[in-house]
């Protein structure tokens, strides 16, 4: 396979991943969703191709995941074993979407990957990321009605998962408090490692199937999926680093910042409601989403799947996406922050009355 580009490091891009894995940091602590859906944009923003991205994020990913399960395990927030068990379900996904990503690479190189990352990105952030802010949007409003936090209610879905009995596969998950079958599980940990395998994000399908297909609550949820984040990055990395496509420099100037922006999102998660949480998740993805769009033509542009764009257009394009991921950034930091303070003031106000 074609060895993929390194890019030179300075100052000026140390800097700027070390900020972005902060960022990135604090919205894994917060959410659980590993972050890399701002880190792997985000280097790729700075010229990484799309595999190095997803391949040096796969390796940052592990060591911080284990930090941040950690941290909120503390916290009485992690399930344990749903965790290792999708984790290890997970790692098979891995093995397979990483051979579609190398596929790709094969076939068009390194400018296939990026686009390929970032049509995925697209899809799947609309997707998901409008479910979320919907379903955030819903709790406010239940809240707004009660006058208080309204405890999150059990989907139909999951209801009639835990109500499923199939002998000899059945376990009990404490996040869940019921017994649910293993034949539910394997397909949503291949899933979610398959994902993770190809854009480095497994949270989007792991948080939400944690939610609504099994019933796990949101904390709990995200929390446990920083678990197998940690288990699918391990595996991950060996996979990729076979291939060569692992900077280890990038992995390691951004895990430098995220292992302090961790530790301030995961702190985060004990002063908030669930529809604050979903609600941080759904505005970064949305505007994450946007700033992939941007650089899509200029993919197709230079595979020759499009008539030629200009090269002043195509630098146009990028510079609307590295305004957009920067605006991403801004909002998912400023908000945590904010959702921190108010969160920790209406905790002491609570306990003086």
């Amino acid at each position: 396979m074609e060895s993929s580009l390194f890019i030179e490091l300075n100052l000026y891009t140390s800097l700027a991943l070390f900020v972005v894995g902060f960022v990135g940091g604090m919205v894994s602590g917060f959410i659980g969703s590993g972050g890399a859906f701002v880190l792997t944009p985000a280097m790729m923003t700075l010229g990484v191709p799309g595999i190095v991205a997803v391949a040096s994020n796969i390796c940052h990913k592990f060591p911080k995941s284990l930090v941040g399960a950690m941290k909120r395990h503390k916290y009485g927030q992690v399930d344990v074993k749903l965790g290792l068990i999708m984790g290890l379900f997970a790692e098979l996904g891995m093995l397979v979407g990483k051979q579609v990503m190398t596929g790709v690479k094969q076939s068009f190189g390194d400018v296939g990957t990026s686009l390929y990352v970032s049509v995925v990105f697209v899809v799947v952030l609309a997707v998901v990321g409008l479910f979320v802010l919907r379903d955030a949007y819903q709790m406010f409003q239940q809240e707004k009605t009660a006058g208080a936090e309204v405890p999150q209610e059990t989907t139909r879905m999951a209801r009639w998962v835990q109500s499923v009995r199939i002998p000899g596969t059945m376990v009990f998950f404490p996040s869940i408090k019921a017994r649910v079958s293993l034949l539910f599980i394997v397909p949503l940990g291949f899933a979610t490692g398959m994902l993770a395998a190809t854009i480095a994000v497994g949270g989007f399908i792991g948080v939400p199937a944690m939610i609504y297909v099994l019933g796990a609550p949101a904390l709990m949820a995200t929390a446990t999926e920083l678990v197998i984040a940690f288990v699918m990055g391990l595996g991950g990395t060996i996979l990729y680093a076979l291939d060569g496509v692992v900077d280890i420099r990038l992995a390691m100037i951004i895990l430098a910042g995220s292992l302090f922006g961790v530790q301030i999102g995961a702190i985060g998660t004990t002063y908030v409601k669930d529809s604050v949480v979903k609600l941080v998740m759904g505005l970064i993805m949305v505007i994450v989403l946007f700033s992939r769009f941007f650089y899509v033509p200029g993919y197709l542009s230079k595979l020759e799947l499009i008539a030629p764009i200009q090269d002043a257009t195509i630098a146009y394009l990028k510079l609307l996406g590295d305004a957009t991921l920067v605006l991403a950034m801004a909002v998912g930091g400023i908000a945590i922050i904010i959702a921190l303070i108010k969160g920790m003031a209406d905790h002491r106000l609570a306990q003086r009355s």
